[in-house]
């Protein structure tokens, strides 16, 4: 009955099934921590909002609070320990002399495993952490909103290994008949509210029902994300949602269709059909092409709108780049060691499994999508310039890409959109926290701030591939190939972890895995 009357309580149902409730995570038992006091030695400070690198400096934490942020010395010059913060019986020292430290990360796009991908939550988590992603936002609550809350409160009290979480439950998830009235509209947004959500991930629904949601939800303080699904853009895009007080938006669907000047709906071929997911993603590649020119005046009133409205673009530029560049995003060195082989067979080639559409891919689809991406990146940096907030999101556990991989290869993307490094970091932290309304809280590294702290022993902001698990190739002067970087400690509430380790549970979980079921990656049609 859902399906027949609302499509986009259908593709709701999708993203749920898909997402079907996973095991739970296990108790905490890795992490120092967390201390009374614990003073972080000798950083090189990357603050998050935008500040250039300095150091070295001494950061003291207080009962998961900063207090002091201690600038100790000068580049080159050996540290006088008489001018240092001094540590209280019980703290703990770490010593990070040479390091870098940065902001916990926030990704924007996180979904929590998934039952058709057989990522379970410690799977998912420890990959999020190892790469020093210290929160996420949960934009569909696919484990059910109760089993997300249960971990946000778990994670908030530090009993399991994982980022905190912000619960974004998808619209009109656990209603039985289609919401058909503005009223049940708000009725579900003020359960949704009671319940203990921290806001709402839409697909879109008719005009009058996105209205009343959309409003009842500003009313009642909480915030909001969309994917703005086809099958009710052309009546509902992303320009309509912010005008009716969406927060952010999810993507790029619905942007274009704002763009729109000499048409109404995307030019979709006269065969074309949703559930065929080649037709859905290679005619989406098309779609930048019928907006509006960059710069034109109908672009630039679009762009001045948003930015009047201080509306937020999560853009997730990795989960769509297999669509420009298949064999990069199918051979990713990762996938070897870190990507189970349930989750190696949904994103097979298939008919089914969502986002795994590769029924005819070739060259004529990656330059068109490559071209796409010239012009979405084109209004995203315009946008930054302008002052607008872009999020750093991944959308991981599709289309060849694996959690904590796949977001720092969305810093990359920023840096190709052509983001400063420190505008990529502020997209990774502060830009993230003051999406989510957490900015008192996390996103820069401030004085009564949380203690989440990315450390790394290089300069990130030099290559952004050394803050991958597995590092950056580098050649030493003996002619050596070592691997560099890697985030070497995650700090998530004061308490501190080993991200390596963290990674090679993850590696541990995979090999089990393959020893299991006697499997072997093979790329598609090569058994």
């Amino acid at each position: 009955m859902i399906k027949k009357a609302y499509p986009f309580l259908a593709f709701c149902l999708l993203f749920i099934q898909l997402n079907a409730q996973v095991r739970e995570a296990p108790g905490r038992q890795e992490g120092e921590g967390p201390f009374s006091q614990l003073i972080i030695r000798g950083v090189t400070l990357i603050n998050g909002n935008g500040a250039p690198p300095r150091g070295p400096i001494d950061i003291v934490v207080e009962n998961n609070r900063i207090v002091t942020i201690a600038v100790v010395g000068n580049p080159g010059v050996p540290i006088d320990p008489m001018g240092r913060p001094q540590l209280k019986a019980g703290g703990r020292e770490l010593d990070c002399e040479g390091m870098y430290l940065l902001p916990g990360f926030v990704d924007m796009h996180g979904h929590i495993g998934g039952q058709a991908q057989g990522a379970d939550a410690e799977y998912v988590f420890k990959l999020w952490m190892g790469h020093g992603i210290t929160t996420i936002r949960d934009p569909a609550c696919g484990n059910g909103l109760d089993w997300v809350l249960k971990h946000r409160e778990r994670s908030a009290k530090n009993e399991i290994t994982a980022p905190r979480i912000y619960a974004y439950t998808v619209f009109g998830q656990g209603q039985e008949d289609p919401i058909s009235t503005p009223e049940q509209a708000r009725e579900w947004v003020r359960e949704n509210a009671r319940k203990g959500a921290d806001g709402i991930k839409f697909f879109g629904a008719p005009p009058d029902i996105m209205a009343a949601a959309l409003d009842e939800n500003k009313k009642l303080g909480l915030r909001s994300a969309c994917h703005h699904a086809q099958m009710d853009v052309a009546r509902w895009n992303a320009l309509q949602s912010a005008r009716a007080g969406l927060t952010s938006m999810e993507h790029w669907y619905g942007l274009p269709e704002a763009l729109f000047e000499g048409q109404t709906v995307q030019d979709y071929p006269l065969d074309y059909n949703y559930q065929n997911e080649q037709h859905r993603f290679e005619e989406a590649g098309k779609l930048w092409k019928q907006a509006a020119p960059p710069h034109s005046e109908h672009w630039n009133k679009v762009m001045d709108e948003l930015l009047a409205l201080d509306f937020t673009i999560d853009p997730t530029f990795n989960i769509y780049e297999a669509n420009r560049d298949l064999m990069r995003a199918r051979r990713a060195e990762w996938h070897e060691e870190y990507t189970l082989p349930s989750l190696w067979r949904f994103y097979q080639p298939s008919r089914i499994s969502h986002g795994s559409y590769w029924h005819a891919w070739g060259t004529e689809q990656e330059i068109t999508w490559k071209e796409n991406y010239r012009l979405w990146m084109e209004f995203i940096r315009e946008y930054k310039n302008r002052g607008g907030r872009v999020t750093a999101g991944s959308d991981s556990g599709f289309i060849y890409q694996l959690y904590g991989f796949a977001y720092i290869r969305e810093l990359e993307l920023l840096r190709e959109a052509g983001f400063h490094p420190l505008e990529v970091i502020r997209s990774a932290t502060l830009n993230g926290a003051e999406a989510l309304g957490a900015d008192s809280q996390i996103g820069t590294v401030e004085i009564g701030k949380l203690a989440d702290f990315v450390i790394i022993e290089e300069n990130p902001l030099q290559n952004l591939q050394l803050l991958y698990g597995t590092g950056a190739i580098q050649l030493t002067a003996d002619n050596e190939v070592v691997r560099a970087g890697g985030v070497k400690y995650t700090i998530k509430d004061g308490i501190i972890y080993d991200a390596k380790q963290l990674l090679a549970d993850v590696r541990e979980m995979v090999r089990q895995s393959k020893t299991k079921e006697d499997f072997e990656i093979k790329q598609p049609g090569m058994e």
